[in-house]
């Protein structure tokens, strides 16, 4: 074998090697993750709440996809939309691996948020995504199992209100466990490099 024939095997093996190495060895190392990782593996609180599509949905509704829960409400003027916006430029991210993320957003404002409004507010952002509701009892329970936050201030249905609420994103895995908590400062490539490491 003549010394450029060894020469040229020899750089083929290196690049071959060096190409193994960019893509296992990343693979091989821990994900950091952007959101706060829950220590134990719990299942995740139920929830049993009517869709926009008008059917009474749970968390089985979604099996074997992450759910992304979200506390919010349509009238909300600022942070619900800009973390569904922030949502939806984190699955354009992901590209087909976004059809394994399943978003919801439950009503904090049952009383106003029926599911027309709901089904055509949660469309604008992504087509996929789905808002959930039903009774203030309902909605306060879920929201109480989940460590959520949210209260009316002053104001009615018709003279117009808002509602301080808690607005983390709270990440749900395919088996049904409550893995990460997403806090709503982060941006969508933070986002999708969690969900894209668990889905």
């Amino acid at each position: 074998m003549t010394v450029r024939r060894l020469s040229a095997l020899a750089i083929g093996v290196f690049l071959v090697s060096a190409l193994a190495w960019l893509v296992v060895i990343p693979r091989l190392q821990p994900h950091t993750f952007n959101g706060v990782v829950m220590q134990s593996l719990t299942e995740a609180p139920a929830i049993d709440l009517r869709s926009t599509s008008g059917e009474l949905v749970s968390l089985d509704s979604f099996k074997g996809k992450l759910v992304v829960v979200y506390f919010g409400y349509t009238h909300c003027p600022d942070v619900c939309p800009t973390t569904l916006s922030t949502l939806n430029r984190a699955l354009d991210r992901m590209g087909d691996r976004s059809d394994d993320v399943q978003v919801v957003m439950v009503t904090v404002d049952p009383e106003r948020d029926t599911v027309d409004l709901l089904a055509e507010y949660m469309s604008y952002f992504n087509e996929t995504f789905i808002g959930l509701t039903g009774s203030v009892e309902d909605v306060a329970k879920v929201a109480t199992t989940y460590g959520v936050y949210f209260a009316a201030n002053d104001g009615d249905a018709d003279s117009g209100y808002t509602v301080d609420h808690t607005a983390h994103l709270m990440v749900i895995d395919r088996a049904g466990h409550l893995r990460l908590v997403l806090p709503p400062e982060l941006g969508p490539e933070e986002i999708a490099s969690d969900l894209e490491y668990l889905s």
